[in-house]
């Protein structure tokens, strides 16, 4: 069987690609590990537009029941599974297909959907393991309501770090900026403006090196290198912002990516450089990654592969 499209990837990119494809009686073979986007590790996710609010559990199961909703006879999900390659191969109209190779099996589609998403670089630290989702989070624009009158801290010294800093003084009593290096990375209006909240303090040229509690976080312990001294900093809330990692190992010589791993994309088609291949949300380099944001990338690369397969 030759497939209209795949789509690979089980996040909401993928599933509101998914659901649009369906609907659109286009023929698609859907790819995922699973349905366990990033924000699984919230216990409570606040801003998806319509639902103000579910587990990220739940999320992931609503994901995959939407998609089933419409998949009977039109779409086949292949889950637990992982694309390990892609290789263009001719049609029988001398264009170009492309044979897809995971874990389990091989495909032959017409075009592809890349929604492999990304993982969060994690702390590597005592206690980070220990207090994940106990205070611990990954995730600003996810759980910062939930910290609301309390003290917490940001870990990282980028853009993402002073942005989910100024989601964060939105809600919390106090933010802490703590950062490894002596110069921030972000850049310098973001600093600027950030830094001047009365509520905002930030240290640099630090080491982490424990975080504490009981069954929630109470504090972060920090070496600071100018003094040669442990600080220990109480608070209840700990967001990492230390970058993040593509999935997009098995991409390379396949589509055109950024320095950081990231896949270059039109941003008005959500395509890549490789004719027949469109990518959407954090796998992309879109400047901003969030659940609505790569649903809404997803949705615009199906019309835009809908209208290539049907109307072009």
């Amino acid at each position: 069987m030759i497939y209209d499209l795949a789509i690979l990837g089980g996040g909401p990119a993928g599933v509101a690609a998914g659901v649009y494809a369906a609907r659109k009686r286009l023929k698609t073979v859907f790819i995922t590990k699973d349905f366990e986007s990033q924000s699984v590790v919230s216990t409570d996710i606040q801003n998806w537009i319509g639902t103000p609010s579910i587990s990220g559990a739940d999320f992931a199961k609503n994901l995959k029941k939407h998609l089933l909703a419409y998949a009977e006879g039109i779409l086949d999900l292949k889950e637990g599974e992982l694309v390990q390659k892609i290789e263009k191969i001719p049609d029988d109209t001398n264009g170009t297909n492309f044979k897809i190779t995971s874990t389990k099996n091989t495909y032959e589609v017409k075009t592809i959907l890349i929604t492999t998403g990304s993982n969060r670089r994690k702390l590597n630290i005592p206690g980070a393991t220990t207090f994940e989702n106990k205070g611990v989070t990954y995730c600003a624009s996810c759980d910062g309501p939930l910290f609301a009158a309390m003290d917490v801290a940001v870990i990282g010294g980028g853009n993402a770090a002073f942005e989910s800093a100024a989601q964060l003084l939105a809600y919390c009593k106090s933010v802490t900026l703590i950062q490894r290096g002596t110069e921030y990375r972000a850049d310098e209006v973001t600093v600027k403006k950030v830094l001047s909240h009365p509520q905002m303090r930030a240290v640099t040229n630090t080491e982490l090196v424990e975080i504490k509690g009981d069954k929630f976080v109470t504090s972060i312990v920090y070496l600071d290198k100018n003094t040669g001294k442990n600080i220990e900093l109480p608070v209840s809330g700990i967001f990492v912002e230390i970058g993040s990692l593509p999935n997009t190992d098995f991409l390379k010589g396949v589509v055109e990516l950024n320095k950081t791993g990231h896949i270059i994309v039109d941003p008005r088609t959500q395509k890549t450089s490789a004719e027949g291949i469109w990518a959407a949300g954090d796998v992309t380099d879109g400047l901003y990654h969030q659940n609505n944001i790569a649903a809404g990338d997803g949705t615009k690369a199906l019309e835009d592969i809908y209208l290539h397969l049907r109307a072009k």
